[in-house]
């Protein structure tokens, strides 16, 4: 019955102070392996032809973060970073959800990592990570257990709006916004009823704003598993700082998208 329990059951509520998302672009025949029954690639054609499939990797500043029938200043301050696919789900009635599937997930936070893994299936793990801002830069460093999630950032949010980083297959920024994350929703597949857990975001203004990054230590989630001899390229990076945000209690979908 442990399923039934991750089904993230408890809305949750929260502020980010600060939230940076660098997107990968990765072949589509890397990422499609990783998806389960129901979810789609969501992928996108550079002007060369060649399309790609895309990774987020999501670092989140959460002050405030707590259960949404508390309320406001009764959560704590915790920081979280992930890996989700940006994906597509349609349903019968010729609706499609844009959202992504979460592969990892790691926080500061031992009661995080224990009360996510029981209510949700987002993977928590413990990390060391810090957050700091200096001057006009916005910095994250993070130091997982087993070593397959470092990272060590840094943001010129001086310089914003950014161009586009060298290498990107995107034509514009507008199109790069499309893939700049977070999305409306997560998927995460139950096996044992062939369910999709579907989960809606809440939140306020939604301005991401282009910004230059550097990587002193590059992902070394990308250095593993399927990964593992692969060459992602780091095709946008976007900062969005002090605003409201919420995820709703997940809703059960079959995997053909129609309701449960």
């Amino acid at each position: 019955m442990k399923h039934l329990l991750q089904r993230h059951p408890v809305p949750m509520r929260t502020r980010f102070a600060h939230s940076l998302v660098l997107t990968y672009a990765l072949p589509p025949r890397v990422l499609e392996p990783l998806l389960p029954p129901g979810l789609a690639l969501d992928t996108y054609t550079d002007p060369g032809g060649t399309e790609h499939g895309f990774v987020a990797a999501a670092l989140v500043d959460a002050r405030d973060l707590r259960p949404a029938f508390l309320p406001a200043g009764s959560g704590t301050d915790r920081i979280l970073t992930g890996y989700r696919i940006f994906t597509r789900f349609p349903t019968p009635h010729g609706r499609t959800m844009r959202g992504l599937k979460i592969l990892r997930s790691d926080t500061d936070s031992r009661v995080m990592v224990l009360g996510g893994n029981l209510l949700s299936r987002y993977h928590y793990r413990l990390a060391r990570i810090g957050s700091r801002v200096v001057g006009d830069t916005l910095e994250f460093r993070i130091v997982s257990r087993d070593g397959r999630a470092d990272l060590h950032v840094r943001a010129d949010l001086g310089g914003a709006p950014a161009g586009l980083p060298a290498g990107s297959p995107f034509a514009s920024a507008k199109d790069a916004r499309r893939f700049a994350g977070p999305l409306p929703y997560t998927f995460e597949h139950e096996p044992e009823t062939g369910s999709m857990i579907v989960v809606k975001a809440t939140r306020t203004h939604w301005e991401p704003t282009p910004v230059a990054v550097d990587l002193p230590t590059p992902p070394t989630f990308f250095d593993h598993g399927p990964f593992a001899g692969t060459a992602p390229v780091l095709a946008n990076a976007f900062h969005v700082a002090d605003l409201d945000y919420g995820w709703e209690a997940g809703r059960c979908r079959a995997e053909n998208g129609a309701g449960r």
